[in-house]
């Protein structure tokens, strides 16, 4: 399991080794062959995403979630399963790296929970003590460790299977979960994480400031359904127009981009971990303005089907929207009002309250201030859930069923697969 996260932290740790070479806020200090990397980048995965490596197109975990379903029809179990293969994952990591070369803004989350469910039902096929296991936990479990042992947290792990991956729960689902993740977390490495915090940082947000953090977790939740509601919207719009014009609509898309890069200075390239870390440790580097491209970006980016997931990009975003509002706060109080936005407009984007909450603890690692993460974090996933509409894990199988460049018209039985992979 460790093993099989390697590449995905390796791509993602090239990608920020790019990005570092942008002076971030600054774009009148660029090396001109940095755009031309990022556009070049940006044309030939969406060549490949929509023509001969489409089955890899998106984060690849709507098959776990799938296989949950208490009903499924008869053979559909193992089409699901097949969309899990080594076929699928060996089209998802050229697109993978193509995707953090080209520094677009998407995290590796669902990706490793991905390449996890497809090593542990691999391994599952040929060790009879695991086919104990049914399917659809099987999955789950494999998916959850592969998480944690991606960030190097089995912790992490055991909390995304429960809440977001598996119906069942209890002992079945945890055991294996944490066995597997913290065994995989020896081999990982802490590649493509600059968002964790590498001091240990500690203190309570003292309750003068608490009436400012309901206030910051209402607005951030906003700023999250916000990003949703956009999501939803651009992705079948921009989606249409890859599949029926594609040359124009990719053109036109990595121009804007490379734009985009080029005039924030690089801020708005891969999933914003490099202006996340600093934020949670209390000193955010990023300018004012950097919610703009952090908010354009992953839009753009997940709605053409890069192959990534949004968790990081959510925290980024709720970090340089909540910077500029708590600037003349010390330090500490900064790093703490921070993670409370993360937090926010993660959960009310992802309706994952104790992912949420877990993450930013995880990056940040701040026991005293968990139980306010996890208060805001439910309040947003409520404001999420009353006005948000229907999350992007229930509509992501239908966005991505678009045909890809090869299809043909009639082909619904690929055109399934696809949304399946």
């Amino acid at each position: 399991m460790g093993l099989a996260m390697l590449p995905l932290q390796a791509f993602s740790a090239a990608g920020f080794a790019l990005q570092a070479q942008w002076h971030r806020g600054l774009p009148g200090l660029v090396d001109p062959l940095l755009p031309v990397v990022v556009f070049s980048g940006t044309l030939t995965l969406l060549a490949m995403a929509w023509g001969p490596l489409a089955a890899g197109r998106g984060a690849g975990l709507i098959g776990v979630e799938q296989l949950q379903r208490p009903q499924l029809e008869p053979g559909e179990s193992d089409r699901l399963e097949a969309g899990l293969g080594w076929r699928i994952q060996l089209a998802r990591l050229p697109l993978l790296l193509l995707t953090h070369l080209a520094g677009l803004a998407v995290g590796i989350e669902t990706p490793a929970a991905s390449m996890g469910a497809t090593t542990f039902l691999a391994l599952r096929h040929r060790i009879k003590l695991l086919q104990l296991l049914p399917l659809s936990l099987a999955a789950a479990v494999g998916a959850g460790a592969g998480f944690g042992a991606a960030f190097r947290s089995p912790l992490l792990g055991v909390t995304y299977a429960l809440e977001s991956l598996s119906l069942q729960r209890g002992l079945p689902l945890v055991l294996p979960t944490l066995l597997l993740g913290g065994i995989g977390a020896l081999v990982t490495t802490d590649l493509g994480e600059p968002a964790r915090v590498p001091q240990l940082l500690t203190g309570a947000l003292p309750p003068i400031l608490l009436p400012w953090a309901i206030l910051l977790t209402l607005l951030s939740a906003l700023v999250g359904v916000a990003f949703l509601k956009l999501l939803l919207l651009v992705s079948p719009l921009l989606q249409r127009l890859l599949s029926r014009r594609f040359l124009p609509t990719a053109f036109l898309l990595a121009v804007v981009l490379t734009g985009l890069a080029h005039f924030s200075g690089g801020i708005s390239l891969n999933d914003g971990s490099l202006e996340l870390g600093p934020a949670l440790a209390g000193h955010p580097e990023a300018p004012r303005w950097a919610a703009l491209p952090r908010l354009i970006s992953p839009l753009l980016a997940m709605a053409a089907g890069a192959p990534g997931g949004l968790m990081h990009d959510c925290m980024s975003l709720g970090a340089v929207f909540a910077a500029p509002l708590v600037r003349r706060l010390p330090v500490d109080q900064q790093a703490m009002l921070i993670a409370i936005a993360a937090t926010a407009v993660f959960s009310a984007a992802c309706r994952t309250p104790l992912v949420a909450a877990v993450f930013v603890f995880i990056l940040q690692n701040n026991a005293q201030l968990l139980p306010l993460l996890l208060l805001t974090s439910a309040l947003a996933a409520a404001v999420g859930a009353a006005i948000g509409g229907p999350s992007w894990q229930e509509q992501e199988a239908q966005l991505l069923s678009q045909k890809p460049l090869a299809e043909e018209p009639h082909d619904s039985g690929t055109l399934r697969q696809t949304a399946a992979g």
